[in-house]
Formats: C-alpha cells, structure tokens, sequence
C-alpha cells in the first residue's frame, strides 16, 4: 500500500513557444517509494525533475507540496561554486537552506561522500567527484523527497553502491525518490517505472 502523498504534479507542462518540452504530466510521489523516470534523451526527464524541484516554472498545471516536507535536488549539471572548496560549498548552502549547523553538516556529508577537506576549489575536481558534491549538497537539508537527474552517471561502483543505500535509508524513514536513468541495472531500484518519449508519459 503506498504512503501519504508527499508531492504531487497536476497537469505541469513545459513548453518553448509552439514546442512542447513536456506535455500536461500529473505524478504523485508517495512516502516510502522510489520512482524512476527512463526514456532517451530530450524526452522530458530532466524538466519534468525541475519542474518539481521548483527550479523550473511550469509553462501550465501546478506543482503541490505536503507542508513541511523538504525537497532536495540534484540536477545532472553540478550546481556548485567552482572558487570555493568542497567544505565551502556545503557550508555555503547549508546556510542559504537555512541548516541548524551547516558547520557540522558539511563534515558529516564530506565524510560520507570521500570529499577532500582541504581547500582545493571544487571547479578542479574530478567529474565524479563533483557529482559527490552535487549529490551532497542535495542531502543538506535531510530532505524527505530526494529528486536526482542521471546521480551515478559520473560515480565509480563504490560511490553508486553508496548512494544507493543512502537512498533506501531515505525510503525507510518514510521519505521517497524520485530519479532519472537509462542505466537498467538502476531500475532495479525503482518501485515505480515511469517512461517518457517527447515529452509524454508513455508507459507507467
């Protein structure tokens, strides 16, 4: 039986003039499930995740959320400060997610996720490991609904297994995920598979 509904999409659509980007998409997430958005590229995933994010306006339909539930997101571009260390920028948003101690949170999630704790700026890090930072700055707020885009795509094996017990935690404390992938060892996770192709929901 699923959850309380913890965020829910309504008819939420993207469009760039005549172009529809995603068309009219209703989505409830529920506490405790784990949803996966497949489908090639330019199918939607990625706006349809900013769109619940709040990252993007819907061009129609409305986007609500359950009241106090927090949503982290990790889009599939790093959204990071290139200047500043890996330990800077989860101090940065910890403050801007207004984070009771952002100070110690950073050193929990740097631990968690094998980041440097030197002041090497992150614009200089690897790939993948800009994509940890990225992941971790989403989990900042220990959110309830966790959104990631394409999260392991530039992880190594151990930092993808890692991330997957995160997310299963996240799950078991009532919380949901909602992630985009076309790594099919991935889907594996998912309770739920929603497929897009143009911009619509073409099989749930």
């Amino acid at each position: 039986m699923s959850g309380a509904t913890l965020l829910s999409a309504r008819g939420v659509s993207r469009r760039y003039g005549a172009l529809f980007a995603l068309h009219p998409t209703d989505l409830d997430v529920h506490a405790g499930e784990a949803i996966a958005l497949t489908g090639p590229n330019g199918a939607g995933k990625s706006t349809l995740l900013s769109i619940l994010a709040g990252s993007l306006v819907p061009s129609g339909g409305r986007v609500e959320r359950t009241p106090s539930v927090d949503v982290g997101w990790a889009p599939q571009r790093p959204a990071q400060y290139g200047k500043l260390s890996a330990r800077e920028n989860l101090e940065l948003f910890g403050r801007l997610e207004r984070v009771a101690e952002p100070g110690a949170a950073a050193e929990r999630l740097l631990a968690e996720f094998g980041l440097p704790l030197d002041g090497q700026a992150s614009g200089t890090l690897s790939v993948g490991m800009r994509q940890r930072l990225n992941v971790a700055i989403a989990l900042l707020g220990e959110p309830r609904v966790l959104l990631l885009d394409e999260p392991s795509a530039s992880l190594d094996p151990e930092q993808r297994r890692r991330l997957w017990e995160l997310a299963s935690g996240l799950r078991a404390h009532g919380g949901a995920l909602v992630f985009a992938t076309q790594n099919l060892e991935e889907v594996e996770w998912a309770d739920r598979v929603i497929r897009l192709d143009e911009g619509r929901v073409v099989a749930a």
